[in-house]
């Protein structure tokens, strides 16, 4: 995704309290969502605060969504779908697993560094295959 883009995912939210859907907005260096009335922002999904002043981590709970993610093999792009589980809460666990070809590519459990993760991911797709396009660089 280049920093001029902007693109926006749906996905659920979920803490103690319950669930709900939720939209999730990313552009430039920039990830935002809106949770129960209040905006979170950051640079990374792993960073996301409340957007007023001093805001409070986001924490104690879970993000998951999908993103649509091509793979370009031997010059043909062909569909696939990322899907993204994020637990915030002492620490933080990130875990992709790419949808493509019949088969999922798992990143494992990795800390909240999206980069190395969908890095673990490429790295498991058939010799060739590369992603078709570049996500949000800092999420």
């Amino acid at each position: 995704m280049s920093s001029e883009s902007t693109e926006v995912w749906t996905g659920w939210y979920r803490d103690r309290s319950g669930a709900e859907a939720i939209v999730i907005t990313a552009g430039g260096s920039r990830v935002s969502t809106r949770i129960r009335g209040i905006e979170y922002t950051g640079e990374t999904f792993a960073a996301l605060c409340a957007a007023e002043e001093g805001g409070e981590a986001l924490t104690g709970c879970v993000l998951e969504w999908d993103l649509p993610l091509p793979v370009v093999m031997d010059g043909a792009t062909e569909q696939a779908t990322l899907s993204c589980l994020l637990t915030l809460g002492e620490r933080v666990d990130l875990s992709l697993t790419l949808h493509y070809a019949g088969a999922a590519f798992a990143s494992g459990i990795a800390g909240g560094d999206f980069d190395e993760a969908l890095e673990r991911v490429r790295r498991q797709l058939p010799s060739g295959a590369e992603f078709g396009r570049r996500l949000l660089e800092a999420a």
